[in-house]
């Protein structure tokens, strides 16, 4: 598999991932109440200037000058915040293969349905195809489907750990060595991903966890570190949380619902490394028929999200979306409301991992910062369900959903 990955891959290197079509236009956002950050106070009748997929102005209406040729968006009632990322999905779904030759026009629907239409400018993908999702992420640059930026990470698994909720039939990059996980790593981000997911634990239903040995993670996150590159990591339990410290993965992309809290030595060393956290509290109601077991799994998962925001962690938006078809992200935010305020719920959709990710000019609604936005319905700090109820999405100056 590597072999045919890699000289897919090879012809797609250096492609720009985060840059916008060549037609630049004028945009203005006129009318709404601005939260130019997560924690900044609301400005009302906010006037927005967008050229060149850049915001070029900010300002109260009558006091910034509105470009005569410009496209205008009436904002009024609404409330504008910058571009959301979601740094936990997957292209995986039926629809994104052979996404490099398939019409472009049911990619942008089914992007829309999965994604833009939640605000979503930027997401990580943790797992899928590259032969597919390298070429969408080339013709999402170019212009030709409408979607957000994307990074993507390529996955490395444990000896034996081929979790039971992935098709037999999908081959896997297993490893038994130090060596190679080195080998891979090199792969991946040598074919253009971003980063790597590790799978410190993979579930292996009614027979016991699968996880990785710690050296074998180390080696990993080595390769990638030495690159500037971060690293993911799916813990399934309090072993794999512990695969994640010592290997000084970056990322826990999930919270693990079989632990009712993590412990304080493991906090510390959260915080002493810097790891940041993907709750996906969500998915968790998907996985199980019983809602006694889904409480419990819920319960024990915001808790944890709780534990770790007030340790001072970086909080990181994600849903796991294209692995569970539960596109509504509604409930994640409403989820993770229970352990935090609204505006730090905002935080995790923007500046968070704008700057964990280091995207300085990304996250807030600031002159020279990327034009990144999300026109929502509702105020997100008068009720957190309005961070779902998005108007408009714009991504580098250009409108990629407009709700009809």
């Amino acid at each position: 598999m590597t072999g045919i990955w890699l000289r897919v891959a090879l012809v797609l290197i250096g492609l720009a991932a985060t840059s916008a079509p060549s037609d630049a236009e004028t945009v203005v956002l006129r009318g709404g109440t601005l939260y130019a950050s997560a924690d900044a106070a609301a400005l009302p009748d906010a006037v927005i200037v967008i050229s060149d997929g850049v915001i070029s102005a900010v300002g109260k209406s009558g006091e910034v000058a509105v470009p005569s040729d410009a496209q205008v968006i009436d904002c009024s009632g609404k409330t504008v915040v910058a571009g959301f990322w979601n740094s936990h999905v997957h292209f995986t779904e039926h629809v994104w293969h052979n996404a490099g030759a398939a019409p472009a026009a049911p990619l942008t629907q089914h992007m829309q349905e999965m994604l833009t239409r939640w605000g979503f400018t930027t997401v990580w993908d943790l797992g899928s195809d590259p032969n597919n999702t390298l070429p969408l992420r080339k013709r999402i640059a170019a212009g030709e489907v409408a979607g957000p930026t994307i990074l993507l990470a390529g996955n490395i698994f444990p000896k034996g750990g081929h979790p039971v909720y992935v098709p037999s039939e999908v081959q896997l990059p297993e490893v038994a060595t130090p060596e190679e996980a080195t080998k891979w790593a090199r792969d991946w981000l040598a074919m253009g991903e971003d980063g790597i997911k590790l799978f410190t634990g993979a579930f292996m239903g009614d027979k016991p966890v699968i996880n990785m040995d710690p050296a074998i993670a180390k080696a990993a996150v080595d390769v990638a570190h030495a690159q500037g590159r971060p690293v993911f990591a799916h813990p399934q339990n309090k072993v794999g949380v512990e695969t994640v410290i010592a290997s000084d993965v970056d990322v826990l992309a999930h919270t693990t619902p079989s632990e009712r809290a993590y412990t304080d030595d493991q906090l510390a060393r959260f915080k002493a490394q810097g790891t940041a956290l993907i709750p996906t509290l969500a998915l968790f109601t998907t996985v199980v028929l019983d809602p006694n077991v889904t409480n419990r799994l819920i319960a024990a998962t915001v808790n944890q999200l709780k534990q770790f925001s007030d340790n001072g962690g970086t909080v990181l938006f994600g849903t796991d979306v294209g692995f569970t078809t539960q596109y509504d992200t509604t409930q994640e935010v409403q989820l993770m409301h229970r352990a935090l305020s609204e505006r730090q719920v905002l935080a995790s959709l923007t500046i968070n991992p704008a700057r964990f990710f280091k995207a300085p000019k990304k996250g807030k609604v600031e002159q020279g910062f990327d034009a990144d936005l999300v026109v929502l319905d509702g105020d997100p700090l008068a009720d957190v369900a309005n961070l779902a109820k998005v108007s408009t999405t714009i991504r580098a100056g250009h409108v990629i959903y407009q709700k009809p």
